[in-house]
């Protein structure tokens, strides 16, 4: 008679990898807790986002680690032959790394990560990093820590580029041809 283990193995065995693979990201991104995600974005990214800009550089990154697809091809730039696909997701060692900082100020603190001072929370987020030396920021889905996926993905996108200049540049965006000679518009104030 087959042990359950057996039985289970076996059935394991039939269904594809791919799809077990994608049934577990979807469940690390369901755990994700959305106050503590925000609370540590509100701690590691600029404060000159604001709570608008904050809200959106996390939207996005939620979107982008939805969206994520493990074994996909990236992107080559031109004239490269090299194809590239994606690593495993991210999603299953972040939402631990992400609950492990609410624990974190429980234990220092005897409250929930999303109470504390803006402050005490960088200072967690750096605790969590352990003196990591990156050597600049890595590709988001390589990152070693969620801080550091959020970190990467805000530092790629065009808004982080216009907070950098202060300037409308819209990097990865088109401007119509007769606007290409001009200088960017500035950015407005917040934003």
């Amino acid at each position: 008679m087959p042990s359950r283990r057996r039985f289970l193995v076996g059935v394991a065995a039939l269904l594809p990898l791919p799809f077990v693979a994608r049934r577990f990201h979807r469940l690390a991104v369901r755990s994700l807790d959305p106050a503590l995600l925000r609370a540590m974005a509100e701690a590691i990214l600029p404060s000159e986002l604001g709570s608008g800009g904050t809200e959106r550089a996390v939207a996005e990154f939620e979107r982008w680690l939805a969206g994520y697809r493990e074994g996909a091809e990236i992107l080559h730039g031109y004239g490269s032959g090299e194809l590239r696909y994606t690593g495993p997701s991210p999603a299953l060692k972040w939402a631990s790394q992400l609950a492990e900082l609410d624990t974190a100020a429980r234990n220092a603190h005897g409250a929930p990560f999303v109470t504390r001072a803006r402050i005490e929370r960088a200072s967690l987020v750096r605790a969590a990093l352990g003196g990591m030396s990156l050597g600049g920021l890595p590709q988001i889905d390589r990152a070693p820590h969620i801080a550091v996926g959020l970190l990467a993905h805000y530092y790629g996108s065009s808004a982080a580029q216009d907070l950098c200049y202060r300037a409308r540049i819209g990097k990865e965006t088109c401007r119509p041809l007769s606007q290409s000679s001009g200088r960017p518009l500035p950015l407005a104030r917040g934003g």
